[in-house]
């Protein structure tokens, strides 16, 4: 099936602001910035970055069927003849511009999710909802910052009925211009954690950084509060400074806009009793775990708010599972059965480490099953990072964690605090946990593995899959071998 038309040949040279050499396509149904994944008929953006040129992948992308690229002056004469070029004074600048344009033809209901914990699942809940109403663009993976955003936003059919975008920060003062691109008619703060403190120094400095996403509203525009944070009645005040019109709140406050009555456990996920704006509402979630129903409940005010059905709504959130390296679960092959593997490696940080020891908690047990948590260093904590990482330890005892493999410097602080029968290994890194974990998981266990994504927890968890797969085959291999004559 072909695909639709995304940008015409002469709209790219206005809004680039760019001149052309070689053949002017006559359009481009894609937009990217890495070849690794430049699909056939992609405008290539070759981007500057810190560790790489794009300019050194142009002929990469035609290769692999880029329609144009989009180069700078100062790299032009060198890859003339190469294909179609749009050339311009800054590549980032003019995928920036493409970015506005995009925002500006487009009359799709727009919300924007922003938080310390949550942005990509709640992203991901709101992509799954709206799609249900009609067709829905959003940001892919993580795309939030400063590539991320303009990326998104140029990749959006002018069809799209919904836009999602997650927008994130390292330090103050990054979100206001990417708020300004998105210019959402909805902005979605899930909580503050203290995350980045290595860089801003407070939570309060977070919350403030966070609201930053206010700067963007469209007028008339609304903000979506956890009522349940303590920084709720700051974010509120920033809301109010910023000029946006209404802001309303979830979370367990009686004040609550949309308040969670109750989450139980179903299945491999969750019952989610709530009241939104006075109405009852029960749906099912299809991901476990108190956080994932607080933010759900955002999800749901943001169907209201784009005047959609809250039954629809909720039957869609039904169909909602954590996204890889945030809450995925699997059943993986152990000696003797089988145990489930709950994925949290992507990032880690207190608020979110919390959360995931309570979905350890809650998780079904095998026959003679463990709980067993493995954990890596939160990082950016700044000076009280040691300090923040002990005081996990009263988190795994209270929540019935059996067993802790943790790897890293920080993690070692919480690893000492724990009582010794929970002790299981503490290793200076990952590395020494991959070779160590597989062999001592049993049929039956319930294993978390949560970090950072500097503390490279997610090898752990591909270690665990492929000793899993392994098992598998040497019991298919066996199985074959027994059925012959």
């Amino acid at each position: 099936m072909t695909k639709a038309l995304l940008w015409s040949g002469l709209t790219l040279v206005v809004q680039l602001e760019a001149r052309v050499s070689g053949a002017m396509p006559a359009g481009v149904t894609g937009v990217s910035i890495d070849t690794r994944t430049l699909e056939e008929g992609d405008l290539f953006f070759a981007i500057k970055g810190e560790n790489s040129d794009g300019h050194d992948y142009v002929a990469t992308a035609f290769a692999r069927g880029a329609a144009a690229c989009v180069v700078d002056e100062a790299h032009a004469d060198k890859l003339i003849g190469t294909g179609s070029l749009f050339v311009v004074r800054d590549v980032l600048a003019a995928m920036e511009r493409l970015g506005v344009a995009s925002r500006l033809r487009s009359g799709a209901w727009i919300a924007a999710v922003t938080g310390s914990v949550g942005k990509t699942s709640t992203k991901e809940a709101l992509r799954l909802v709206l799609s249900r109403f009609g067709e829905t663009h959003a940001s892919a993976a993580s795309y939030n910052n400063h590539l991320g955003v303009p990326l998104t936003l140029a990749r959006m059919h002018e069809t799209a009925q919904f836009g999602v975008f997650e927008i994130g920060m390292n330090h103050a003062g990054e979100i206001t211009p990417l708020a300004q691109m998105v210019r959402p008619h909805v902005a979605i703060v899930t909580t503050i954690a203290p995350v980045h403190l290595e860089h801003l120094g407070s939570i309060e400095a977070i919350a403030d950084a966070k609201a930053e996403i206010f700067a963007g509203l469209e007028p008339n525009g609304l903000a979506i509060l956890n009522r349940d944070a303590p920084q709720f009645e700051r974010l509120r005040a920033a809301a109010d400074a910023a000029g946006v019109a209404q802001a309303l709140s979830f979370g367990e406050h009686e004040e609550a806009d949309a308040r969670l009555i109750s989450v139980r456990r179903r299945d491999k996920g969750a019952l989610v009793d709530a009241t939104v704006l006075g109405e009852p509402v029960q749906f099912t979630l299809g991901a476990p775990g108190r956080h994932n129903a607080m933010n759900a409940l955002a999800v749901m005010l943001t169907a209201r708010a784009f005047g959609l059905d809250l039954v629809v709504a909720g039957e869609a959130l039904g169909d909602f599972t954590a996204p890889a390296g945030r809450g995925a679960q699997a059943r993986l092959a152990a000696s003797g059965g089988d145990y489930l593997l709950i994925d949290e490696a992507y990032n880690a940080n207190p608020v979110s480490m919390r959360a995931a020891l309570e979905v350890l908690s809650a998780a079904p047990l095998g026959k003679g099953g463990r709980r067993i948590a493995v954990l890596g260093d939160m990082l950016e904590l700044g000076p009280d990072a040691a300090a923040l990482h002990k005081e996990l330890a009263e988190a795994v005892v209270i929540n019935g964690v059996d067993l802790v493999y943790a790897s890293g410097p920080l993690m070692k602080s919480m690893f000492d605090a724990l009582p010794a029968k929970r002790q299981g290994l503490w290793a200076p890194t990952a590395m020494a946990l991959e070779a160590y974990l597989p062999e001592r998981i049993c049929s039956g266990d319930v294993v978390m593995v949560k970090g950072s994504n500097g503390s490279r927890m997610a090898a752990v968890v591909t270690a665990l899959r492929k000793h899993a797969a392994a098992l598998e085959q040497a019991v298919a291999v066996a199985a074959d071998e027994g059925s012959q004559c």
